[in-house]
């Protein structure tokens, strides 16, 4: 299965608490103070990574917890810290954050050595509980205690208020990283607050809690261009012959349930990615087939690929399938239609392609020989590509292929490498 949207959980680790100890040893007076720190939470970071095609793993696993780090421990033992959280996702993820990160410290029944006071998840600093001076330290510190803004009764990020869908990260690099969730830092030990003036320190600190919070990944597949058109119109074929691609080719709708990538490799080394999306059809931008679902995908393209099926096969008119992928583009995100754009006719070696294909000229030339409206000085025509009005340049030729004979592929190869120079 096919996925590539996905929302997660994220959990960096809590840091270790720090440790209350003294040392006790034969001959050795007065010992002093030797509790170790505590050891830091793992990070959770995700990785860009050109093996991986989707996120269906995180579908089946919509969670990434790190663990806690070690408490710290007598003689000077400092706690080990947790190892990250590797998360790989394909190039083109874009990650949304969903939540507010918070900091909520886990439920630990951990006791530092020698004390022996609850553990309150809400102080930071704390202190053996002994009669006399220590209990009204304990009582002073947790007095000026300074409870984070977050709050710590929140038990996911998801009962917290939504900040909104904000990006955070586009990862379009192979071994990209970013550092979804920090890990809380390890708290000290009582050898930390020694001093000469507090020779026998009981305090420690605890450990910093980890981020969590609710993100979303979302998959936008870097191709160079982008091949769309209606069902059966030939996009499997295509893109199996002129690529490394080997897309599921038959002769009914829908064939293509999932976008392909394949790579047009030229005897100069020279490589192109094109990516085939899933056929529209009129109507998709309220459902219909396979709806706008995999439209994110060519939205990095820098050339959109528009292929016809000039047979008419469907019983279609070519004119009519163009019209309709134009609206149904606008209706999604009218700056597509800014992009480059080259027409391709395919099964031109069937009857009636010809009188198809002449008749889909007439057309785009009463188009392009339509008179435009005047305009103020120094705004931009409707037709021009940079148009945000979501009107379409028109294609200056037409280029007849194919597919499946074969015929005029080498000069399409061509007319793509020059569209994108």
């Amino acid at each position: 299965m096919f996925v590539d949207k996905v929302k997660i959980r994220v959990k960096a680790g809590d840091g270790g608490n720090g440790c209350v100890s003294f040392r006790r040893e034969k001959y050795v007076d007065r010992g002093g103070p030797d509790g170790g720190d505590g050891g830091k939470g793992g990070d959770v970071v995700v990785v860009a990574d050109k093996n991986i095609t989707d996120l269906s793993d995180f579908y089946y696993q919509p969670r990434l917890v790190a663990k806690h780090g070690v408490h710290g421990r007598g003689k000077n033992c400092f706690g080990r810290g947790a190892r990250n959280v590797i998360a790989k996702v394909p190039i083109g993820t874009q990650i949304f954050r969903l939540t507010a990160p918070v900091k909520q410290r886990a439920p630990s029944s951990y006791h530092p050595a020698a004390a022996t006071e609850e553990f309150d998840p809400r102080v930071t600093v704390g202190m053996p509980f002994t009669p006399g001076r220590a209990k009204q330290l304990v009582e002073a510190s947790r007095a000026t205690e300074v409870v984070p803004k977050s709050g710590h009764d929140e038990a996911w990020p998801s009962e917290v208020a939504e900040t909104g869908r904000e990006l955070i990260a586009d990862l379009v690099e192979d071994g990209q990283q970013f550092v979804l969730a920090k890990g809380g830092r390890g708290g000290r030990g009582n050898a930390a607050f020694k001093s000469s003036a507090h020779q026998a320190p009981r305090e420690f600190e605890y450990g910093e809690p980890g981020e969590q919070l609710e993100v979303e990944f979302e998959l936008k597949t870097l191709a160079d261009a982008g091949l769309i058109g209606f069902p059966n119109a030939g996009k499997s074929t295509l893109i199996s012959k002129i690529t490394n691609a080997h897309p599921k080719v038959a002769s009914y709708p829908f064939t293509t349930l999932t976008p392909n990538v394949g790579i047009l490799s030229y005897g100069d080394f020279e490589r192109i990615r094109i990516a085939d999306i899933p056929g529209l059809i009129e109507g998709a931008h309220r459902g219909k087939g396979l709806g706008h679902d995999f439209l994110r995908h060519i939205e990095r393209c820098q050339l959109l690929v528009v292929l016809l099926d000039m047979a008419g096969v469907d019983g279609r008119k070519p004119q009519d399938d163009y019209q309709q992928l134009l609206d149904e583009l606008k209706l999604y995100n009218p700056e597509i239609l800014e992009k480059k754009r080259l027409v391709v006719a395919n099964k031109m070696d069937l009857p009636d392609a010809k009188k198809n294909l002449a008749a889909f000229k007439r057309k785009l030339a009463g188009r392009a020989s339509r008179p435009s409206k005047k305009k103020p000085a120094g705004t931009r025509s409707a037709g021009s590509p940079q148009a945000r009005s979501g009107q379409a340049s028109v294609p200056q030729k037409v280029l007849e292929i194919s597919a499946l004979a074969g015929e005029g592929l080498e000069k399409l190869k061509l007319e793509l490498r020059k569209a994108l120079a």
